[in-house]
Parts: C-alpha cells; sequence; structure tokens
C-alpha cells in the first residue's frame, strides 16, 4: 500500500521526542514489533530514537502500511490547505507595509549620513 497515512505526524514527533526510547510513536502508527525492540532496548541506545525523530521531522517516517506521515495536524485528515483570499490580502498588506519600512529605514540612513559630514571629514 502506498500514499499517505491517516495518522498525525505531530503527535508521532511528540511521542517521539518524549517517549522515543519506550517506542512510544511506533505504537501510535502500527509498528508493534520496533516498537518493543525499542522499548527493550532504550531507542537502541539512543541511535535509533534520534533517527526516528529526524526522519519524522522530515517527513519521511512511514506507518504499519508504509504510508508515510504528511499531516502535522490531527484534524486534518487528509484535507489539503488551500490558501484563501483573506490570507492572500494579508499577505500582500505586509508585503507593501515591508516595502514602506525599507524606504523609510534607507531615507533615515541617508539623513544620518547628511547630518555627521563634520564627524566623517576629521575620522
Amino acid at each position: 500500500m502506498s500514499g499517505t497515512s491517516d495518522k498525525s505526524r505531530g503527535v508521532a514527533f511528540v511521542l517521539a521526542a518524549l517517549l522515543g526510547w519506550a517506542g512510544a510513536h511506533r505504537f501510535y502508527v502500527g509498528k508493534v514489533g520496533t516498537g518493543l525492540l525499542m522499548l527493550f532496548t532504550l531507542g537502541g541506545l539512543g541511535v535509533w530514537y534520534l533517527y526516528d525523530v529526524i526522519v519524522i521531522a522530515s517527513g519521511g517516517f512511514r506507518d504499519a502500511d508504509h504510508r508515510r506521515l504528511i499531516h502535522w495536524d490531527p484534524d486534518a485528515g487528509g484535507q489539503s490547505a488551500e490558501i484563501t483570499h483573506e490570507v492572500l490580502d494579508e499577505l500582500d498588506a505586509l508585503r507593501r507595509e515591508v516595502g514602506e519600512l525599507a524606504e523609510r529605514v534607507d531615507f533615515t540612513e541617508r539623513l544620518l549620513l547628511q547630518s555627521n559630514p563634520v564627524e566623517q571629514r576629521d575620522r
């Protein structure tokens, strides 16, 4: 089987970060055998535990049915996130404000350089 898992990547990450040495994240995704192995080896003496945390964070971790854990939000349920017009309008407004701020900083820098010509000559 392939595709996207219905399990949450966020939940798996938190379980791995807090209880990864016990294999809690592997129990969560249905990998009971390797979960028990992690429990008895204390997360592969920390190496396997660290590896799993990195793999989950990077999006490469798979559940027992070999489906990748993609969604961070447990309520996402396979829904794709759409960018609404409100978000695009806010992003456009933010771009304008950053542009104006950059112009003000540039203007202020030019004023400061012009107001101190005597100090610059003395150096």
